[in-house]
């Protein structure tokens, strides 16, 4: 065979090839030249299962099983019921490739190669790890394996709608909110009163002409109000109107006071909701609101995802933040921690400012090896998120796979692939960012859902002891 031939086939399968030993070298440069020259005769003649694993041993290879070969070259459309994605939408697929008992080409030989090392990202981690435990499995048990990693569609578009969550006015969300709380309690309300009157009389008394409630709340020369952020955002809605007398402080703030009362007992009514569905949450959404006009983007948020068209099917149950409240901070971040744990998908919406809150939930659904969907408002948040933010990159604490969140700054996208997610339609597409470290993107977006690193040490090192911990 001719030098050109085995270059060619040699750089035709660069995108499998590694920086390590097993698999991930099977066809490289030091690949025995009679493996290759059987690979360059492909087309005059099929390389069956048994010449497959032929060619694997004469390159210290590992041989596969019966139903290896037959689940990762001779079967298609049928594993779109089975298989987490779409098996037929990755490159060089052919429909004739189900009728055949041989490996027919060498894009048909790739197709398998290219499903094999999705799936190894996906669920492994590690490519050479997953050849050694898959390689060895019949038919069935592989199906298995793959089908315990699916979303039940049926099940979802056949379960009917929740119970209905209780109503609370979009402009009246942000009276949810803890600082709310804070300000309108009945033990703080009376102390509040008291004082906004005592600073009206004060500056009445010092010939102040026009005061509002801003003026009221704001820090002065003589001493500073370590509430002033707290109720600056539960009175947001007065804190310019000006006050004539002490009796108007009272009568401006009793509407909302009636308000906060409405919305805060729906709000814990529907955290009861929350909690009653709560082996049934597909989608908790993640975010941090200080602002009135942050609720109601939220809420709008909420509306525009969940209630389009696409996912009406689904009837989904999603945790929607600004319809939620819990009798305390603790009780809070219980419920909170307990959706995210359960939820099937996590969507972490990026505001103005980070918040401790949000990312640890984000970080709790990645280490759960959870989808994570990261919505950023501009390009340049996007950019911040899929390439520096520590977040965009962590590990499934169950199995030691580094997973990656979605990034976009389109709704659609959002909506997108929470569609995917559920109906196992998701897409991915294999790449190396440098020579031996794999990434998955996932294709929408671009984003690195999967990686392995091209550190051999660091690879060895990890998987020889990640779970040294389970074995003490």
């Amino acid at each position: 065979m001719a030098q050109s031939s085995a270059t060619n086939i040699i750089d035709e399968f660069a995108l499998f090839r590694g920086n390590g030993a097993g698999i991930e070298s099977w066809i490289s440069a030091s690949t025995p030249v009679q493996v290759i020259q059987r690979l360059n005769g492909i087309d005059g003649e099929p390389i069956s299962h048994a010449q497959l694993n032929q060619l694997l041993i004469l390159s210290h290879e590992a041989g596969v099983s019966d139903g290896f070969f037959q689940y990762y070259w001779l079967s298609g459309s049928a594993l779109n019921k089975t298989h987490p994605y779409n098996v037929t939408r990755l490159p060089d697929y052919n429909p004739t490739y189900e009728n055949l008992e041989h490996i027919s080409s060498l894009p048909h030989l790739k197709w398998g190669l290219y499903r094999f090392y999705v799936d190894a990202l996906l669920y492994f981690g590690n490519v050479r790890q997953a050849y050694r435990i898959l390689r060895e499995k019949s038919y069935d048990q592989l199906e298995d394996f793959f089908r315990s990693k699916r979303f039940d569609t049926s099940r979802l578009t056949s379960r009917g709608a929740p119970l209905a969550m209780k109503t609370i006015a979009k402009d009246d969300r942000y009276l949810i909110a803890e600082m709310a709380c804070k300000t309108y309690d009945a033990t703080s309300i009376q102390t509040l009163e008291h004082g906004l009157r005592e600073e009206f009389k004060r500056r009445s008394a010092e010939g102040t002409k026009r005061v509002t409630f801003r003026d009221l709340i704001n820090p002065t020369k003589q001493a500073s109000n370590p509430r002033q952020v707290e109720m600056e955002f539960s009175m947001n809605e007065v804190l310019d109107e000006a006050i004539s007398s002490e009796e108007e402080v009272t009568s401006k703030i009793e509407p909302i006071l009636r308000r906060f009362k409405a919305s805060r007992e729906k709000a814990l009514d529907n955290t009861n909701y929350y909690i009653s569905m709560i082996d049934d949450l597909d989608v908790y959404v993640a975010t941090s609101m200080r602002t009135r006009e942050d609720f109601r983007k939220m809420a709008e948020f909420c509306d525009e995802i969940f209630s389009h068209n696409r996912l009406k099917d689904f009837s989904l149950r999603y945790f929607d933040p600004t319809l939620s409240a819990a009798s305390g901070h603790e009780d809070k971040g219980l419920i909170e921690c307990l959706m995210v744990k359960c939820a099937k998908l996590l969507v972490y919406v990026a505001g103005e400012r980070d918040s401790y809150g949000k990312d640890a939930e984000a970080a709790m659904a990645l280490s759960q090896g959870k989808p994570v969907i990261f919505f950023c408002d501009a390009e340049t948040r996007s950019k911040f998120y899929r390439d520096v933010h520590p977040l965009s990159r962590l590990i499934n604490f169950t199995n030691g796979v580094p997973v990656g969140a979605v990034v976009t700054d389109k709704i659609d996208d959002v909506i997108e692939i929470i569609k995917r997610v559920l109906t196992n339609e998701m897409a991915y597409e294999l790449q190396q960012g440098k020579p031996g470290h794999f990434q998955l993107l996932e294709k929408l977006t671009r984003s690195i859902v999967r990686l392995q690193t091209a550190d051999i040490m660091l690879r060895e090192a990890f998987w020889n002891y990640y779970n040294i911990g389970h074995r003490q």
